[in-house]
């Protein structure tokens, strides 16, 4: 196995790599997803990059990051549906994009509850659709499909899952994103690879920052209730979960694309998640967010029924650790904090795109250290 060069591994604060800002200038990038949170973060950091994005989504959702930001100003883009393989080829074709970054999903558990074929569709057969889009144009060269750290067969035990462990799902949503794992497997091995497209799976951890507003998920539904004045309700206190900034798994994104750009494929599937102390249970997120947040805040349980929810899960990345240079710059407890200045200060008037920035910055300049 050839040796990964890793030229800024030892002279950045915390030993961690960053994306090569000289590699992105000018590169071609379709983002699908990117009027979603981390699509959004995503697209306003690879901006910063002097990367060239086109982006393929449906329409920001009121109220949401990518409204607030105005997200398709920057942005050229398409308001567009995985399932119509007709317009996201067509606009693949238009974009003649070098590097894909595929992070449009159907992204909530309990969504899929609701809507069981959709989240299937969007996210299987929507995956295949944008690899089938990329066979079509024939200018890319690396892809990096995102799914998620739930594609997992969870077995509940204590140790974290590596990326040869068993795929599967009990919800409908864990099933999808298992079945887009195996659907670009089978592209990259079938078509993709020997026409020399490097192609990647990332599966990350319980991602948080400022501006997600998505239903059911846990920072959101904290600042919702502490800005109304009411206790947030906690369904599974117990819960263990990797939570992680949502720059941490984008940076493993970038600098994954470069390497497959390079021809440096060590593994199909890479995970992005923190060390072993950031799994925390929700109960714990919670009671560190009423901390922070002041004011009132509190929390009461849940009496109300709810669909099945793992009791513990947590990725292993040491194969990212060791093979990228890649390691989380921000511990549990900094990303935390980053997290609710971003609500207060957005709250009290700040303007989102600019403290977007302000924390991509500040993540690229320094590696914090947990108090």
């Amino acid at each position: 196995m050839e040796t990964l060069v890793n030229p800024r591994h030892s002279d950045e604060p915390g030993g961690s790599r960053l994306p090569d800002v000289a590699f992105w200038r000018g590169k071609r990038v379709f983002l699908t997803g990117h009027t979603g949170f981390k699509g959004a973060w995503l697209a306003t950091w690879l901006g910063r990059l002097d990367a060239t994005v086109v982006g393929y989504a449906r329409a920001p959702e009121s109220g949401s990051l990518a409204e607030a930001m105005q997200i398709n100003a920057p942005v050229q883009g398409t308001v567009g549906e995985l399932e119509d393989l007709a317009m996201l080829t067509a606009a693949m074709r238009a974009a003649n994009p070098e590097i894909v970054l595929h992070l449009a999903a159907q992204s909530l558990v309990r969504r899929s509850y609701e809507a069981p074929i959709a989240t299937l569709v969007t996210n299987a057969v929507g995956t295949a659709h944008v690899l089938e889009a990329i066979r079509a144009v024939g200018s890319v060269r690396a892809v990096v499909s995102v799914t998620t750290d739930k594609c997992y067969e969870n077995r509940e035990w204590v140790w974290p899952y590596r990326e040869t462990d068993a795929l599967g799902g009990h919800d409908l949503y864990s099933a999808s994103k298992a079945c887009a794992e195996l659907v670009t497997h089978a592209y990259r091995r079938s078509f993709l690879a020997a026409g020399g497209v490097g192609v990647a799976t990332a599966r990350a951890g319980n991602v948080i920052g400022g501006g997600d507003w998505a239903e059911d998920r846990l920072v959101p539904d904290c600042i919702r209730a502490f800005r109304a004045g009411r206790p947030v309700e906690i369904r599974n206190p117990q819960a263990t979960r990797p939570w992680q900034h949502v720059l941490e798994p984008l940076c493993g994104y970038l600098l994954l694309a470069e390497e497959l750009w390079h021809g440096r494929q060590y593994a199909p599937a890479w995970n992005f998640g923190p060390p072993p102390q950031d799994a925390r249970p929700v109960g714990w997120i919670v009671d560190h967010m009423i901390q922070r947040w002041g004011e009132g805040a509190a929390r009461r349980p849940s009496e109300h029924a709810h669909p099945h929810e793992a009791r513990s899960l947590a990725v292993d990345a040491s194969l990212a650790q060791q093979q990228l240079g890649w390691s989380p710059r921000w511990g549990v407890e900094t990303a935390l904090q980053r997290t609710v200045d971003w609500y207060r200060q957005v709250g009290a008037g700040a303007d989102a795109h600019a403290s977007v920035c302000a924390d991509i910055a500040r993540y690229v300049a320094q590696a914090p250290t947990d108090p």
